[in-house]
C-alpha cells in the first residue's frame, strides 16, 4: 500500500494507523498523528485501518520557551 507521511511517499504492507507507525520507526515515541487531515489521538491508532493514498502528518512536539 503507498501511502505519505508529511508529505514523503511510502510503501507498506500494515494496514493500521498503529502498525504503520511502528514499521516507519515512530513506535514508542510520543508525537501527535493526523490522517487525511483528522487528528487521531494515541489510543484510537491501532483501530485506524489505512487505505492507499492516504496522507499521514506526524508531529513531534517540541521543547523550549
Amino acid at each position: 500500500m503507498r501511502i505519505f507521511v508529511n508529505g514523503d511517499r511510502h510503501d507498506i504492507e500494515p494496514a493500521t494507523l498503529a502498525l504503520a507507525l511502528d514499521a516507519l520507526g515512530y513506535g514508542g515515541r510520543k508525537i501527535a498523528t493526523a490522517v487525511n487531515g483528522r487528528f487521531v489521538a494515541a489510543p484510537a491508532r491501532p483501530a485506524v485501518e489505512l487505505c492507499d493514498g492516504d496522507q499521514i502528518e506526524v508531529v513531534a512536539p517540541m521543547q523550549g520557551g
